[in-house]
């Protein structure tokens, strides 16, 4: 930021003949943060408002871009001038907060963004923030242990998995299969490079199949994540763009969807309406889980380590039997071969699944729905599946490898 310098000189009065002697002054950290409501608090019709924080010293990079926080600090207003050479200021203040406290807020979400950072990197948190003690902490975790070691464990969590989505049961495993993730590999010997861990899922079919539902409910459940449409999404948004500071006046660099859903879930809804231009930026980003930018003289590489759930309708809207699974989707190879799960949600014509579908629907809307004791919680599923992915990093075995 800008340095404020006296005037004149308190004894000569002389103007313009103090400077400042930069090895002998002491200089904090600053950091301008940008903080946007979140869609669940925007109230009707409105668009979301943004507001200006500064963090100083020890609270510079404690939150990262992507996360839900909750602020507290210090409202302040400061004039500004309309010329630096006259006394007289703007009627409009510049209005920020100083902040004082973070808290990462999950209200039902995952917990589990830092599970595969580095420990030794500056980021790492070494501890869990919450309102619970010892003994409760312990209580959750041999309940989680104990859930775990339900034989049915996986069609429970299946079933647990958006629950007021009838059936696609199959499409749920893979959904969590995408929400444990794998396990990313360094290869740092043989110069192999590394190779991820995220799996990503593309749902396909007729419309009216839930496919929207379930990318809404995963984005309420990921730690971080955006959710995007295909139509509204534009290369610069999705990787990021250049902006001027306020302060310096320089280029800086914004990240974009992409960027922001790092160790996250990033769901593009309406995947099909994408165009070419913008649909070749997920090349890099699904497979290399990186962001190559080069503009107006910024020549970096951002991290993007994201899980793309996505889903799209097939070419005629309806999916076409006559066709083939390539035909009825009408995307580039390249890109298809980048997903590891490729669903196709059919709306099939029978009478009996139909009946079935229209009980479902019809019993949500039931004031006493009795809770099925075949369905957890949603706050267990976030924790039991925060807890694994915390804890719990397989490796293969030779027995494995051999079978």
């Amino acid at each position: 930021g800008q340095i404020p310098e006296p005037p004149s000189c308190s004894n000569c009065h002389t103007r313009g003949s103090m400077s400042i002697v930069h090895n002998r002054c002491i200089f904090a950290d600053k950091q301008l943060i940008k903080l946007q409501e979140t869609p669940d608090s925007i109230p009707e019709g409105e668009t979301p408002h943004t507001v200006s924080l500064l963090a100083f010293d020890d609270l510079v990079d404690v939150a990262r871009p992507g996360d839900r926080v909750e602020v507290t600090g210090i409202y302040r207003a400061n004039p500004l001038r309309s010329n630096p050479n006259q006394r007289s200021v703007k009627a409009i203040f510049k209005n920020y907060i100083d902040i004082l406290h973070f808290k990462k807020t999950e209200k039902g979400r995952l917990g589990a963004e830092d599970a595969r950072m580095n420990p030794t990197s500056e980021f790492h948190t070494t501890f869990d923030e919450c309102d619970l003690n010892n003994e409760a902490v312990a209580a959750q975790e041999n309940e989680l242990i104990a859930l775990s070691r339900r034989p049915d464990l996986y069609a429970v969590l299946t079933r647990s998995l958006a629950p007021s989505i009838w059936e696609l049961d199959d499409v749920k495993k893979g959904i969590l299969c995408q929400l444990f993730g794998g396990t990313n590999k360094q290869f740092s010997s043989n110069g192999s490079g590394r190779v991820r861990g995220e799996i990503n899922v593309l749902l396909c079919g007729d419309p009216g199949t839930s496919k929207s539902q379930l990318l809404s409910y995963v984005h309420k459940l990921a730690p971080r994540g955006i959710y995007t449409s295909g139509r509204g999404s534009s290369a610069v948004g999705l990787t990021a763009y250049v902006t001027r500071d306020p302060d310096s006046k320089e280029a800086v660099l914004e990240s974009g969807a992409l960027v922001l859903s790092d160790r996250g879930v990033c769901c593009i809804d309406e995947f099909d309406k994408m165009t070419d231009h913008t649909r070749s930026i997920l090349h890099e980003a699904m497979e290399q889980q990186t962001v190559s930018v080069a503009k107006a003289g910024i020549i970096c590489t951002l991290n993007a380590r994201t899980s793309i759930l996505a889903s799209a309708n097939p070419l005629e809207s309806r999916y076409n039997p006559r066709l083939s699974v390539v035909e009825n989707l009408q995307l580039p190879p390249p890109l298809l071969s980048r997903f590891d799960l490729i669903y196709l949600v059919l709306d099939k014509a029978e009478e009996a699944a139909d009946r079935r579908l229209a009980r479902h629907i019809v019993s949500l809307y039931w004031l006493e729905r009795e809770s099925s004791a075949s369905i957890l919680p949603l706050s267990t599923v976030t924790a039991y599946i925060s807890y694994a992915r915390r804890n719990i990093h397989p490796t293969l075995t030779d027995e494995a490898a051999a079978e």
